[in-house]
């Protein structure tokens, strides 16, 4: 290996070793490790490690290769030792400044969004909804008018004719052919009130069982 390769390899670990100290601090600030469960938290720092063990392996094997020597871990340490002293308080100041801020833009979007789209949306339904509602109260309106207009019809100009028809044809029947209509209808009117009768014993029977 030669001198630029190793100085090149110990800038690079020197960074790593920074860059671990930033991405460990990142990660205990979103992680919050009081309120996790502990097979969260344990699951979160194993895929941690392995991501920050894979990153510098390939660092250095870009670098030289992947050969380890003694001095790349003094460079990782130095580096974790530079962030821990001189970068730590800039960079967490930093890092809460920039999630203040992504949070102040996501709740402005949140906001713009809810303002330009879900409320005129919103109003555009209930106004829908009202224009179906006064339609069909309208609709229903009519039909109920047409409806008693046709009974008038009904009743005035069909019903009266026909009655008075029937009247008048009744009145020119035999009285030996009205004598057995009569009788007819008696018997079906005798009936109609034994049937009503039977049907209606079940009921009063079901009534005093409940009392």
């Amino acid at each position: 290996m030669t001198l630029s390769t190793q100085f090149l390899t110990m800038l690079a670990m020197i960074g790593m070793g920074s860059l671990f100290g930033a991405s460990l601090d990142t990660h205990n600030r979103f992680l919050k490790r009081a309120k996790r469960k502990s097979w969260i938290v344990f699951i979160n720092d194993i895929l941690f490690w392995v991501f920050q063990g894979l990153s510098i392996f390939y660092v250095l094997f870009s670098v030289n290769m992947g050969e380890l020597r003694f001095y790349i871990f003094l460079a990782l340490l130095c580096g974790f030792a530079a962030y821990q002293s001189m970068f730590k308080k800039m960079y967490l100041k930093l890092l809460e400044r920039a999630i203040s801020i992504t949070i102040s833009v996501y709740l402005f979007f949140v906001k713009a969004v809810r303002l330009l789209v879900v409320r005129p949306l919103q109003v555009l339904a209930a106004t829908a909804l009202s224009l179906l509602l006064l339609t069909g109260r309208g609709l229903y309106a009519l039909l109920k008018w047409l409806l008693t207009v046709l009974l008038w019809l009904l009743k005035n100009i069909v019903w009266k004719p026909v009655k008075m028809i029937l009247l008048l044809f009744w009145k020119l029947l035999p009285k030996t052919v009205k004598k057995s209509v009569e009788k007819l209808y008696n018997k079906l009117a005798g009936f109609l009130n034994i049937v009503k009768n039977y049907s209606t014993k079940p009921i009063k029977w079901i009534k005093k069982f409940k009392k």
